[in-house]
């Protein structure tokens, strides 16, 4: 019978695996040579030679939090959910380093983009824990879940000697395993000013890989600008980054003022726009681009001139003259396939080629041929410099949800819902775990309503409590966490007005307008602690693990810490049967069955093993120090598994 771990995903050990996976020859006896490994890749570095990279106090023991497995959990919170059962949007309240680490079992790879707006460190505006080894220690201390002794939490001010360093502690293990959680395909946009745009990309360097640096964006953070000593700084920017080369940037439909013209004939194509004529002499002379064209009953030549003019200009300059921008051939079939137009200039007919919306000319073995192709642009560094993408908006879209200005620094909608376009599909999933407002939700829903997409969003804030006196304060919202909920609800509540009851916010709609709620917490299980030497602790210890579940966990809060545990996403299909008399949890359509009652039985025990199901998961308290019991249970899915001549796996926690 295998044990359940309760702790999150091994990252050290993930990574020994996939290199082993890759280099087998460089292992020796389990162990890793690196000489061997650096032989391998082609490269001999001596020992005492110095190397360029970015290094910085406190680099080393982030690596130490990074491999450092969570043993915590994510409560669900219905009652500040939105269509709990039914949703596949998450929102989770807790210190996002710890959340990382639970979410990599079970979103390892899945995720298509990242947005996140971190502090800039301009100085006292993030909370950081003084010690790495206490996360979720600190977390809770920070929250009021457990008392206040010893807690260590500070400010990073510029006037503290480590002001860049701590910064790049707080960001270093978050980006690690954030990388972790992108597809291959994946892309990460990060906001960013002046203090640390450079140490941020350099980092970026370091995790992402130089060559999958994408661009920066400049992005206007007020028209007017901010006054210094000397100059008036007015942006900040958007830097970006791919998982791989596999990354594809998404192009914008041509917004061309000149598709103006319709054709009732080719309605399909949609509107068209008249290009340059069909001569000019800016491209070298080509014999066969000058032909005559018979066109409306008349003849012409490039540049509306006779052969014999045409002669006497190739003597003066015979390496540039007018000449047709078409071969004959493609002339030929665009005028029969309506893209060939014969205007009157004001001494003159010009022969024009129309550019239609919807459709282009294309070549293959055979000929020319009609291709379906909407006219689109790439994205360019230079497309967040208006004002709509400006703080000014931002404070606006607050205003607009909540009436009143209860949160400072958020991103405007527009600038969000930008970048959901270039680096997602309509059914990925987007990442934010520096939520702030929860902006990145609402931009993913508005987007959704406008293009039909199904993109789901997970996002992580800390409940940092608002300041006394101020409007979030004054109007209710204790926490950052809170300004963040009630946004989703009131944004998704004015998608759905907007959409003219189209939506339904009870899942029978056309989008999906609701929320997962999630709280970090301790685990539901107590988990034994292997540092405890005296006698008096370990009895203690002992005796808590007589039943090791929390008294104050429900069979909810166990559900789901199993789940991400397991490698489920949070939003996984739970469905409940009865089976034998007991009440089971089916997963993703039966794949494992998961039953939390306090005591089980032989006839449970057949019924779940008769199931298709690959994995069947029990408490270990379940089977009250009846070892006979477990036993039989243990063969009678090992029986049940060679019977079928399938896998499975019976687990106990």
């Amino acid at each position: 019978m295998e044990k359940m771990t309760l702790a999150s995903m091994d990252i050290t050990e993930e990574k020994r695996e996939a290199l082993k996976r890759i280099f087998p020859e460089v292992f020796t006896e389990e162990r890793i040579d690196f000489d061997q490994l650096k032989r391998v890749l082609g490269e001999w570095v001596d020992s005492d030679v110095e190397r360029f990279g970015l290094n910085w106090p406190g680099k080393a023991e982030c690596m130490k939090i990074i491999q450092k497995p969570s043993i915590a959990t994510l409560k669900p919170v219905r009652d500040e959910s939105v269509n709990f059962d039914e949703t596949e949007n998450v929102f989770i309240e807790g210190e996002n380093l710890e959340v990382l680490k639970l979410l990599q079992k079970a979103y390892f790879g899945k995720v298509k983009m990242i947005y996140i707006d971190p502090p800039y460190n301009t100085g006292k505006e993030f909370i950081y824990p003084d010690k790495y080894c206490e996360e979720l220690k600190t977390y809770l201390a920070y929250t009021g879940q457990v008392d206040d002794n010893g807690r260590k939490f500070s400010t990073n001010t510029d006037t503290d000697g480590r002001f860049h360093s701590r910064w790049l502690n707080m960001m270093y293990p978050r980006l690690y395993l954030a990388y972790n959680l992108l597809r291959e395909d994946g892309v990460i946009f990060i906001s960013i000013d002046d203090n640390e745009v450079v140490n941020l990309r350099a980092l970026c360097d370091l995790i992402f890989g130089e060559e999958n640096f994408v661009a920066g964006f400049p992005r206007v953070t007020k028209k007017a600008g901010k006054s210094t000593d000397q100059v008036a700084k007015n942006n900040d920017f958007v830097v970006c980054y791919r998982k791989s080369e596999d990354l594809c940037i998404n192009s914008y439909l041509h917004t061309d003022a000149g598709y103006k013209y319709s054709d009732e004939y080719y309605a399909e194509r949609g509107k068209y726009k008249l290009n340059q004529t069909l001569d000019y002499s800016s491209i070298q002379y080509s014999p066969a681009l000058d032909y005559e064209i018979e066109i409306d009953g008349m003849i012409l030549r490039p540049g509306n001139v006779s052969a014999a003019e045409m002669e006497e200009r190739k003597k003066r300059n015979p390496k540039s003259d007018f000449c047709w921008r078409w071969s004959k051939d493609l002339y030929e079939f665009g005028l029969n396939n309506g893209f060939v137009v014969l205007k009157k200039g004001k001494d003159e007919y010009r022969i024009y080629t129309k550019t239609y919306e919807k459709v282009t000319i294309d070549s293959g073995a055979s000929g020319y041929f009609i291709e379906e192709k909407e006219r689109t642009k790439s994205a360019t560094t230079l497309d967040f410099i208006e004002n709509r993408f400006s703080n000014d908006n931002s404070r606006k879209d607050i205003t607009r949800i909540f009436g009143k200005k209860v949160f400072e620094y958020s991103k405007p909608v527009s600038l969000i819902k930008e970048l959901i376009f270039l680096g997602t599909n309509k059914n990925d999933i987007i990442l934010d775990f520096f939520a702030g407002s929860a902006t990145t939700a609402q931009a993913a829903m508005q987007l959704n309503a406008e293009d039909g997409g199904n993109r789901k969003f997970i996002l992580v804030q800390l409940p940092e409590p608002t300041t006394e006196r101020t409007e979030a304060y004054n109007a209710g919202y204790e926490t950052i966490a809170d300004i963040g909920k009630e946004r989703i609800r009131r944004a998704a509540k004015q998608i759905e007005d907007e959409q003219n009851g189209q939506l339904d916010l009870n899942g029978n709609g056309m989008m999906d307008l609701g929320f997962k709620a999630f709280k970090l917490d301790q685990s539901n299980f107590r988990v034994w602690d292997g540092t405890v030497e005296d006698e008096d602790s370990l009895a203690e210890q002992l005796e808590l693990h007589v039943d090791h579940i929390s008294e104050e966990s429900n069979a909810e809060d166990i559900l789901y810490e199993i789940l991400l545990k397991a490698g489920f996403p949070l939003t996984t299909k739970v469905e409940k049967r009865n089976m034998a008399g007991k009440e089971v949890f089916s997963i993703a359509d039966g794949e494992v069955l998961i039953c939390l009652e306090q005591e089980v039985t032989s006839e449970l025990i057949d019924a779940l093993a008769s199931t298709n199901s690959s994995q069947v998961i029990c408490l270990d308290a379940a089977f009250q120090r009846n070892d006979q019991l477990k036993v039989n249970a243990a063969l009678t899915f090992k029986f049940q598994a060679e019977a079928k001549g399938t896998e499975m796996v019976f687990k106990t926690v």
